[in-house]
């Protein structure tokens, strides 16, 4: 991808091969590329966000590992945990949080909008039938 883009990018830079104009114009392509490259590596790292959801009739569980590596960890009794929905009031558009044991945790902070929606149906499903039994 890259390699293409930049080889793209030259083709332009024919007409002022030889020239003066050549070397002023060159940065910006460099630029550009670099550009290119850090975007697309950024987006790898932070692709790598991971939320892992355990419930049981007994303990709600969620860890979520971080692009940084780092681990955060919430739990709770599955009595008492609640599902919201926040249509506008989250950090994004309907934002799901778990509440329970005295705390309200973020979940699917980098789905879409549409699935956040959907989480949500599926977290409440989920809850219902694991209380229900």
């Amino acid at each position: 991808m890259i390699l293409g883009f930049f080889l793209a990018a030259l083709i332009p830079l024919m007409g002022v091969l030889g020239t003066l104009l050549l070397w002023g114009l060159l940065p910006f392509l460099l630029a550009a590329t670099a550009g290119l490259y850090y975007a697309l590596r950024r987006n790898n790292r932070d692709r790598q966000i991971t939320e892992l959801l355990s419930i049981t009739s007994e303990q709600t569980r969620l860890q979520r590992t971080n692009p940084d590596g780092m681990t955060q960890e919430w739990e709770s009794n599955t009595y008492w945990v609640t599902v919201s929905l926040h249509e506008t009031t989250g950090p994004v558009p309907n934002y799901v949080t778990l509440k329970g044991a005295g705390r309200e945790v973020e979940i699917g902070s980098f789905l879409s909008e549409d699935e956040r929606k959907v989480l949500y149906t599926d977290l409440t499903n989920a809850l219902r039938r694991v209380k229900d039994k």
